[in-house]
Formats: C-alpha cells, structure tokens, sequence
C-alpha cells in the first residue's frame, strides 16, 4: 500500500471518528484576526470560546498570530492584507465560509442576523442587517423575507413563522407575500402578540420573538442587532447573540457573517458556531431552492408591483366637500396613504390621511367605510 493511499485512509477514518465523536463534520470557518475595537486578543477569546462551547466548527484565524493564543490555527499574512487574503481564502476553498467585520459584498447581497429576545429567551432571525437585496425597498424587503426563510431552514426549522416589521413599505410586501402564497409559495405567517393580531410586528413583538423571522429594511435590522446585542453593557460592547449574520443573494455562493468591531467574543464564538450550521445545513442550496420556488409563485409581478411608478395625473383630484370623520381605516402603507385618499376622493368619498399609534390611517365617515374597503382592496391599497 503506498504512502499516499494510506494518507488517505488516514483522513478518512479521521473524518469518521471526528463525525461519530460530535454528530457532524466541523466546518472550517475564517476569521479576522485583527479590527476589533476591544483588541485582537477578543478576537482569539472568541475563537477559543468556540472551539469549547461548539462541536461543529473549527476556527481559522486569517492574519497575524495573537500573543498567548498561538494554539489556534491561523493563515497568517500582514494586517493590511487581512480583508483580501480572508476573501480569496473563502473564493478558493481553504475555509468553508468566513466570519468578518467587513466583506466588499456586491449590489443585490445582504446578511440575514440572528438575536436572541429578551422577554421570553427566544432565538429570532432578522431579515436583513447588512448589505443590500436591493436598492428597491419594496424589493429588498421581499426578498429578506426569501433568505430569512432560508437561513431558518438551513437551521433546521423547516416550517418559520414570518412576521414584517411595522417600518414604511410592510403592507404592500405582506400583500405581496399573501398573494405569493395564495400561488403556492410555502411560507408561513406569524401574528402580532398584541390584541389585535395580524403578521404587521410592533416593537412588543420583537420584544418577545413573536415569530422565527422578522423581516424589515436593512438599516432597521442593523439596528436591532445592535440593540439586542449590547443593551445590557451600554453599548460599546456586543455581548449577546449570534451577530448580524450569514449572506444571501440571487446567484450568491459564498457564506461570509458579519460581525462589528464592537462584537464581544460570546458573539464572535456564536458567529462561528451560526456559520458552520448554516454552511452545514445547505444555505446557498436552500437559498436558490426559495427563489425557484418564489419565482413561481409570481416572485417578479411582486418585484414590479412593488417598484415605485412615476406620479400619476391623480395628484390633480381634488377633496369632495368636507364631512364629519367619526371612522378611520388600518392597514395602508405610509408611502401609499395620500394616493389612496385620492383613490377615494376620486369616487366622491371625503377621506383625510392621519397617523394613529399603530400606524397611517385614513379618517372617514362610518356610512363609507364599507364602500371605501371595496375600493381601495380592488386597487391594491388594502
């Protein structure tokens, strides 16, 4: 038997028994080994941290050796080198996917976070927290919602609840997803904790981790990482939760997380462990599988539905005469709510547009509600 057959029996059998030993393969993760603002030696805690809590990971630190944590492995190259040598290490294959506090993601890319909850303890995934899924709002949204789902199934959680973000553009990207759904798309809506229900989230609901994924625009989600990350030390050190995640994209094969330079390293070692899982779980597989599958359920009428047109001649209409407003309707998105006033004003109904503590509302009399209902649901407002 040659040297080299015996080699590769070797790594076999030691692949074998490193599988038996902790269910699973361990995937090789790379991590920045410098940029921290808490220093490099937070960095190491991290990786050391999840070598000893996590049986699914093995950190690669890319960059120069950290005093005192010669024992992990590293790719060492000059600081200034880091950024370029830890992306052609995951472009080449040496690691599986990397944990990074920067990556030169392109256009159309985002990063899909996880926080743990505070009220009830509870895991949520935030859709998105970085980069971009579009510069279409409407569009962005939408497709958070796509790779949020994702990412939970690349978890195991095969059936996620959704809930969206009560920000500008949620109605328009719930109708959207609810008539995805009635085509056949599989997806499955959370509701709202408080009384009156539905899948729009308040700011109790994420509180609470009302559903699996909460999808909501890109700045919105990179605050909320850093809020349920660092509400307990002040804020300048992120000491919970698994950072703002694994990337997503249209065609994208790469998984590279995200974390800040404020990540503490109990979220440095859960980043590891959360990319590991994912890369484990198939998340690029899973992720052009729900895009396949939305596609097919009208993923790109949505997309068009959801572009902003140029205005419209209806800017001209003008107000029937006024009339007492004892009524109002929910459930208009803020940047639809004046042309849907016009919608109304256009069939001589006298309607005002108002903001109510769960959002705009349109202000009417009682005896046109019923009538106005039909109206703006068969224009798309409702």
């Amino acid at each position: 038997m040659s040297d080299a057959v015996k080699k590769l029996i070797g790594e076999a059998l030691t692949e074998i028994i490193e599988t038996a030993k902790t269910g699973g393969k361990k995937i090789r993760v790379g991590l920045m080994a410098s940029g921290s603002e808490h220093g490099a030696e937070e960095i190491a805690k991290g990786a050391r941290l999840a070598i000893q809590n996590a049986n699914n990971v093995i950190p690669v630190m890319i960059g120069p050796k950290v005093k005192g944590y010669e024992d992990l492995e590293y790719i060492e190259c000059e600081e200034c080198d880091i950024p370029l040598k830890l992306e052609e290490c995951v472009k080449n294959g040496t690691v599986a996917g990397a944990v990074a506090m920067h990556f030169p993601f392109p256009l159309g890319v985002t990063t899909i976070g996880r926080v743990l909850t505070p009220a009830r303890g509870k895991a949520m995934i935030i859709a998105s927290t970085t980069g971009t899924s579009s510069t279409v709002r409407g569009e962005a949204m939408l497709r958070n919602a796509i790779y949020g789902i994702a990412v939970a199934k690349s978890l195991g959680n095969m059936n996620p609840t959704v809930g969206i973000l009560n920000v500008d553009t949620a109605q328009p990207v719930l109708r959207a997803l609810t008539r995805m759904k009635d085509k056949g798309y599989d997806i499955t809506f959370g509701t709202s904790t408080r009384a009156d229900g539905g899948s729009v989230l308040r700011g109790n609901d994420i509180l609470t981790g009302a559903v699996d994924v909460c999808v909501t625009d890109t700045l919105t989600g990179n605050v909320l990482v850093k809020m349920f990350s660092s509400f307990t030390t002040g804020g300048n050190y992120e000491a919970t939760g698994w950072g703002y995640g694994p990337s997503c994209g249209e065609e994208w094969n790469n998984v590279v997380s995200i974390v800040s330079r404020a990540s503490g390293a109990p979220v440095i070692a859960n980043a590891l462990s959360f990319t590991a899982r994912v890369i484990a779980g198939g998340l690029t597989e899973k992720v052009a599988e729900e895009i396949k599958s939305a596609r097919k359920a009208g993923l790109d009428e949505e997309i068009e539905t959801l572009t902003p047109k140029a205005a419209s001649a209806d800017e001209d209409v003008k107000a029937p005469p006024s009339e007492p407003t004892d009524d109002e309707l929910h459930g208009i998105d803020v940047l639809e709510i004046d042309n849907a006033v016009k919608v109304l004003w256009k069939e001589n109904i006298y309607a005002e547009s108002a903001m109510g503590c769960t959002g705009p509302v349109i202000k009417m009399s009682s005896r046109h509600i019923e009538k106005a209902k039909e109206i703006l649901t068969s224009k798309g407002y409702l």
